[in-house]
């Protein structure tokens, strides 16, 4: 971070002076001033090395990014970003798929794919109950820490693959019944996604391009960094200290994808309007916009088989966030105003953090 506080910020194009400016592919809507001073504001609060807000509203893109260091060779908006736990929107909607085509039920116990021959028992952690985190299962398994201690500042996860993950989930017995309470689990998810490949007999990254990122469109999107340059350098808490490219071990269908915003709005925007997608994704991408949980008082909590759904004044809002050792994400959509936001930045989740609230706030207000 330069010593006088200063912010570096750039759109495609980029301007002189460092002035934050809009892409948008299409006429400019009527408010585009007032929503670039919005994304901007964004881009500045967010306070991270690398920061890029893309919003797409009835179609119509907008693209503003800056960061606290000066601008890479490649425009920010066309780097990959990191997108953690946000990869659980690209895994409900695989599994939604899956269900629709009538290749699963979603009511398939998980051990009994992944350990053939067993028998499921009297009540089994199903499919739906791994991608509603409603199995039992801890956030992550038991043995996690202290394998991924070594390595636990820079790639603890990549000390856990497959083999670990699925061993641990066909040891673990859970506390309660499954389908009874909810704990959020990467576990849990990553589990699901194992069972998934097996099921289909595709490995995890072939069975996901396939069947979500190849129907969609999305060229730019990967599981893995490569030397391509097109991956965004992740930071540490304090925004200066550089952080390996994020390697998920055996919790990829958790955590693994990283994209551009770009092509994290097609993948948005895919959810507002489904009528201009393959017919065979069509109806998962209006299966995940329906409440499957409900919990708390109240049950004021609503969760979709992809998505967190909370109420606004013109209907419900669907997000998910993210966060890697680097990276930080946030994906949502309203269908009431047409609108899509991907927020991207690179630096490592801290406490109070402003990125997550500036990115929420910015799409419930719009």
């Amino acid at each position: 971070m330069p010593s006088d506080g200063s912010r570096h910020l750039r759109a495609a194009p980029a301007t002189a002076g460092g002035a934050p400016c809009v892409q948008s592919p299409e006429s400019a809507p009527d408010d585009a001033g007032p929503l670039r001073e919005r994304l901007a504001e964004a881009v500045t609060a967010s306070d991270a090395p690398h920061v890029v807000f893309a919003l797409s509203r009835r179609g119509r893109r907008s693209v503003v990014s800056g960061g606290t260091v000066p601008s890479p060779p490649l425009a920010r908006e066309n780097l990959r970003y990191e997108i953690g736990s946000a990869t659980k929107t690209f895994t409900g909607l695989l599994l939604a798929r899956m269900i629709a085509s009538g290749r699963l039920t979603g009511g398939e116990p998980a051990a009994a794919l992944l350990d053939r021959g067993r028998r499921p028992g009297a009540d089994p952690v199903t499919l739906a109950h791994l991608i509603t985190h409603t199995s039992g299962l801890p956030a992550l398994p038991a043995a996690f820490f202290l394998r991924g201690l070594p390595a636990w500042t820079t790639n603890p996860y990549a000390r856990f693959p497959k083999d670990r993950v699925v061993d641990a989930f066909l040891r673990h017995r859970p506390r309660h019944r499954p389908g009874t309470r909810w704990r959020y689990s990467n576990f849990g998810v990553a589990v699901l996604g194992h069972a998934l490949s097996t099921a289909t007999g595709t490995p995890w990254e072939d069975l996901l391009t396939d069947q979500v990122l190849r129907p969609l469109g999305l060229g730019a999107t990967t599981l893995r960094a490569d030397d391509s340059g097109l991956d965004a350098p992740g930071h540490g808490r304090d925004g200066v200290s550089p952080v390996p490219a994020f390697d998920a071990g055996g919790f990829q269908a958790a955590g693994a994808v990283r994209a551009t915003p770009h092509d994290l709005l097609t993948f948005l925007e895919a959810h507002l309007d489904p009528t201009g997608v393959s017919a065979h994704l069509a109806p998962a991408l209006r299966a995940v916009r329906r409440a499957v949980l409900r919990r708390g008082i109240g049950h004021r909590h609503v969760h979709t088989i992809a998505w967190f759904r909370h109420p606004t004044d013109g209907g419900p809002m669907y997000f998910h966030s993210g966060a890697t050792l680097g990276h930080q994400a946030f994906l949502g959509f309203r269908p009431d105003t047409g609108t899509a936001l991907a927020a991207v930045c690179t630096r490592r989740f801290r406490a109070h953090d402003p990125f997550l609230a500036t990115a929420y706030a910015l799409l419930a207000q719009e």
